[in-house]
């Protein structure tokens, strides 16, 4: 195979079309705005990272941890298309579609931090934790 594990991985995925949304909102947003432009694309980038980083660890303890630095970054995400609700900025439909995608993407990565932090889920290699994650 000729792909990485994170890309296997729906919670990424849905991570990747989230960034192209949020890329599209954030460039509709007006100059006195730029700041929640500016956050919103580094918000929605750190859960796709936060994603692959954390398929690239061995150990369930270190996966979990990344993934629920990526869940911190997609709630803020989804703050910051409240503000921008609240401002009157942006696409209403963007913005719905938007925290459709982030309710989504946080409901897999809360199943998967559970499921790695299970009691008995491992120690050592996390060999078999992948193939769980590749499900969700």
């Amino acid at each position: 195979m000729n792909e990485f594990e994170h890309e296997r991985l729906d919670m990424y995925r849905a991570a990747t079309e989230f960034v192209a949304l949020a890329d599209g909102v954030a460039s509709a947003l007006p100059r006195g705005r730029a700041y929640l432009a500016d956050q919103l694309r580094r918000a929605a980038t750190s859960i796709m990272l936060n994603i692959a980083e954390g398929a690239g660890e061995f150990t369930p303890a270190d996966k979990a941890r990344f993934y629920r630095f990526a869940r911190r970054s997609a709630t803020e995400s989804a703050a910051i298309l409240d503000a921008c609700q609240i401002a009157s900025q942006g696409d209403p439909a963007s913005l719905h579609l938007g925290r459709s995608l982030l309710l989504r993407i946080v409901a897999m990565l809360t199943g998967a931090v559970v499921k790695l932090t299970e009691s008995g889920s491992g120690s050592g290699s996390g060999s078999g934790s992948g193939s769980v994650l590749k499900r969700i």
